[in-house]
Parts: C-alpha cells; sequence; structure tokens
C-alpha cells in the first residue's frame, strides 16, 4: 500500500521531466501574475529537482560526510543491542498510555491520512497563492518520496522480523515478501517526522517548534508502546527523515525556490540521549 502511494508520487515527477528540464533547474516566475495551472507546474518542477537531487547527492559525497554515513550505521548498530530492554520497557507504558494517543500516533502517520493532509495543505497554498505554504508542501513532498521510496526498499531489503514475530530482535530474512518481516525502518516514523520537521522548519518561535516536533514525536513512541517496532526501526527512520528534509530545504533555499531568498535560520543539534530506563533523539534550539 505505502509503495503504491510513493509510485503514483513519483511518477507524477517523472512525466513531469520533460517540461522540467526544458528550464534552468528552478526557474524563476512572478507568482503573483501566474495561473493556478503554471503554479502546479512549478510546484512539479520543483519536486521533480528536489527528488533528484537527494538521490544524486551521494555521488558528490566528500570524506566527512562518508564518516557521517558510517557513523549512523555503527550507531544504529550499537543502539540495536538495547533494542529487546527498550521493547519491554516500552511494553510495560501501554497501559498508562491513553489510547486517544495511540490512535492519533497511528492515523496521523499512515499513509492514506498523511496524504490527504498534505494534499489539504498544498491546495490551500496553491489556490491562495501562497508562496510559503506551497514551497513548505514541495519540502513535504519531495522528502517524503525520497524517504518513502528508502524505507521502502529496505523493508524488503533488510526483512528484519517485527517483534510480533517472536522471533528476537536480531532476525532477519532479506527481500521476504512477509509483513511481518519489514519492520526496518519504521513507515509511521519516517512520514511523522519528515511533516513535523519539514513545518517547524518554518517557524522560528522555539516553543512553536516544540509543539509541532512533540505532535510529530507521538507516532514513534505510539509505534513503541505498541509493540509495533524496535527502538532502531524509529530512531534510523527519525534521523533519516531529518537529514533528507534538511538537504531539500537547503536545495531550495540555494536555488530560492518559490521566490524566498535564504535566511540562515538557527542551527538545531541534534543527539541521541541515554539515561536510566530512556533513550531519546534531543533537539537543542
Amino acid at each position: 500500500m505505502l509503495t503504491k502511494h510513493f509510485f503514483v508520487v513519483l511518477m507524477c515527477c517523472v512525466f513531469s521531466a520533460p517540461y522540467a528540464n526544458a528550464q534552468n533547474k528552478l526557474y524563476k516566475i512572478d507568482q503573483s501574475q501566474e495561473t493556478t495551472w503554471s503554479l502546479l507546474k512549478y510546484d512539479i518542477n520543483a519536486t521533480w529537482h528536489s527528488v533528484k537531487h537527494s538521490f544524486t547527492r551521494p555521488i558528490k559525497w566528500k570524506k566527512k560526510d562518508f564518516t557521517k554515513f558510517g557513523g549512523l550505521i555503527v550507531g544504529t548498530a550499537v543502539l540495536s543491542l538495547a533494542d529487546e530492554e527498550a521493547y519491554d520497557f516500552a511494553i510495560r507504558q501501554r497501559d498508562g498510555t491513553p489510547k486517544i494517543v495511540r490512535d492519533f500516533g497511528w492515523y496521523f502517520g499512515n499513509p492514506q491520512n498523511y496524504f490527504i493532509a498534505n494534499a489539504g495543505l498544498y491546495g490551500y497554498g496553491l489556490f491562495t497563492k501562497n508562496e510559503k505554504v506551497r514551497r513548505t508542501s514541495v519540502l513535504i513532498i519531495s522528502s517524503s518520496v525520497t524517504t518513502g521510496l528508502i524505507q521502502t526498499f529496505a523493508k524488503n531489503g533488510f526483512g528484519r522480523a517485527r517483534p510480533s514475530q517472536e522471533l528476537g530482535a536480531h532476525y532477519f530474512e532479506p527481500f521476504s515478501k512477509e509483513p511481518g518481516l519489514h519492520s526496518f525502518p519504521s513507515g509511521h516514523t519516517v512520514l511523522s517526522v519528515t511533516m513535523s520537521h519539514a513545518i517547524a522548519k518554518q517557524f522560528e518561535n522555539p516553543w512553536v517548534k516544540a509543539g509541532i516536533y512533540t505532535i510529530g514525536a507521538i507516532p514513534p513512541i505510539s509505534r513503541l508502546v505498541d509493540g509495533a517496532h524496535w527502538l532502531t526501526d524509529v530512531t534510523f527512520g527519525a534521523i533519516l527523515s531529518i537529514v533528507v528534509v534538511d538537504g531539500i530545504d537547503k536545495f531550495l533555499y540555494k536555488n530560492e525556490s518559490h521566490n524566498i531568498p535564504y535566511a540562515k535560520p538557527k542551527a538545531i543539534s541534534w543527539n541521541i540521549s541515554f539515561g536510566p530506563n530512556k533513550v531519546g533523539l534531543v533537539g537543542t534550539f
């Protein structure tokens, strides 16, 4: 189901490629004077180039980029040693977690609801010709296509058993078609963190940011509490989303997408926090 959604979005970008390639990377237009159809074509062009940038960027990686990637892989492997203990801890919190919170976590990270919400956001920006809202939607869509395809291939490629299979945190059956062996990474986490991070980047107020990130953290936490994923499924999915969103956001700013000039935001420092009976991804801003 998730693969089909991303496939449709990606095909929209691919079929627009001839139009996009006929222009500069992100051509400039007077958006206040353009028709709704012209703005739609502009946004498709921006989405196409953003996705293409994401998948071709590794070709230009330097030593420090490979070092960071290696650190992510090693860090995930080390963190996986705590997966089963973290699972036991999360399960013990289930009865104390309000059902409405757990339900919200599932629905917010569900692909259908996710795309309906973003379609509504983009539709508002398109018909009101609001450049900032449209740019935010392009950022969300481009990042979602990128992270969605990566996590879909990873799920199938790794074939990691979900906790419900009772095979342990380190059971893998690569390229399995069984849904119960598609645990890594967490799709709900990828989508919820992608959207929340993309939206939070549009605000300067730290309290607003904190509120948005809190909402975005509900799906990952609910997936742990419901026993649907291991800790590393959620952690890797969150980091992947943050990295992709930041990369595409920088690309759009560099090209002055939607005629919005670059304004250097206050940096957010992301760290994995460990402590007695707790582990988390902490952003300091």
